[in-house]
């Protein structure tokens, strides 16, 4: 088992970055809370390669500067599983995103493995070893931490690089390396990490069912609580669930009377911001809404357009048993819909999956490709 270096002075953490220089790639985890606060707590950083892995602890130390110089390196891979989330800790911290990135989680569909699936999964098919999950639930800002809890963190990176070799070798081996770097790619947009208050209304479930005056209302709710999440550090449901922002965007109160006969409302929230919010319901009453992009139902499809997808189905199973994957994870029978439609979102369009069966399912809706049986099997024959 590998000693654990514990990162909690300047001095180590000199000779970690020292290390982090001389690898050409390095596995990255992180551990936060942010059940309290808008932005997530950074509590615990965990790094690793196949020799020696490392926890540092960022309430300890007085800057993280110098390991994040290093990081941010372009000539060191940064492996993580799942990364959103660790990436938006960087990206709040730094005002950038860290690459190359490698991300096991998106890798491992186009290895034959389920999509999406998690870190402990991956671990159990690749390596054969059960995690053990007793500090899922750890408050990891708690000082001192305890031995297991930091073994039980630096699994986390310990195996994610014994599983991030096996996966080069066999994107070699099929000669699929390529396929990832536009999924990869696509973690380096800042949109991803950053929430515009103007935007945050498309967040809200069920604002398709407002219109009009009730979807300005809801507009306007949702950018106060963005605003001020973010400006008092809360969680956005703190001051406002999503239900309660539809209830109160539907009932339109504009006096603090009405304010406080919606139902569920937190008292204190409508003592503190209730005058505020009153206003702004009773401004957003009189501004045009901006339009849902999805409202409204695509036009139903024509038998004819019911028969063209149920073609490309077959293609997809066919495609899919020859990698060994499952259809689904190659494309569902939406993603076929909207190739059919040539929307540009469908993410037949995009990455390795154009590469397995958007290219020649665009052939096939060209009429630059048929489908043959012979001898029992699908085959594709150039028209």
């Amino acid at each position: 088992m590998q000693a654990i270096q514990f990162v909690d002075t300047p001095e180590t953490l000199d000779q970690l970055c020292q290390k982090i220089a001389q690898e050409p790639w390095v596995a990255l985890d992180t551990e936060f809370l942010r059940e309290k606060t808008y932005y997530p707590k950074f509590c615990l950083l965990q790094i690793a390669t196949l020799e020696w892995v490392a926890c540092v602890d960022p309430i300890a130390l007085p800057s993280l500067e110098k390991l994040f110089e290093v990081l941010y390196r372009q000539d060191i891979v940064k492996v993580l599983h799942s990364c959103q989330q660790d990436i938006e800790i960087f990206y709040q911290l730094t005002g950038k995103i860290p690459e190359p990135i490698f991300d096991t989680q998106l890798a491992a569909p186009v290895l034959g493995i389920q999509d999406n699936p998690g870190y402990a999964m991956l671990v159990s098919s690749f390596l054969n070893i059960n995690l053990d999950k007793a500090h899922t639930r750890t408050d990891w800002s708690i000082r001192p931490l305890t031995e297991e809890q930091l073994q039980y963190a630096a699994d986390d990176v310990i195996y994610l690089g014994q599983i991030y070799q096996i996966m080069l070798k066999k994107l070699s081996d099929l000669g699929r390396s390529d396929w990832l770097q536009d999924d990869f790619a696509k973690l380096l947009n800042q949109d991803l990490y950053e929430l515009p208050p103007e935007k945050a209304w498309l967040k809200v479930r069920g604002k398709n069912k407002l219109t009009g005056k009730q979807l300005s209302v809801l507009q306007a709710l949702a950018v106060w609580r963005e605003k001020t999440a973010k400006q008092e550090d809360k969680p956005r449901g703190w001051l406002m669930r999503d239900d309660l922002l539809l209830d109160i965007a539907r009932l339109q109160p504009v006096s603090m009377n009405e304010l406080f006969k919606v139902r569920n409302i937190n008292g204190r929230t409508a003592k503190q911001y209730g005058q505020h919010l009153c206003q702004l319901i009773q401004e957003a009453k009189t501004q045009p809404p901006i339009k849902l992009h999805e409202s409204g139902k695509p036009p139903k499809k024509t038998q004819q357009q019911e028969a063209i997808v149920d073609l490309l189905v077959a293609v997809v199973r066919v495609r899919a048993d020859q990698n060994s994957l499952n259809p689904s994870i190659l494309a569902a029978r939406k993603d076929l819909e909207l190739l059919l439609l040539d929307d540009p979102q469908c993410s037949l369009l995009q990455g390795w999956r154009y590469e397995m069966a958007g290219k020649e399912l665009q052939q096939i809706l060209q009429g630059e490709i048929v489908l043959k049986i012979l001898d029992g099997e699908v085959h594709f024959a150039p028209l």
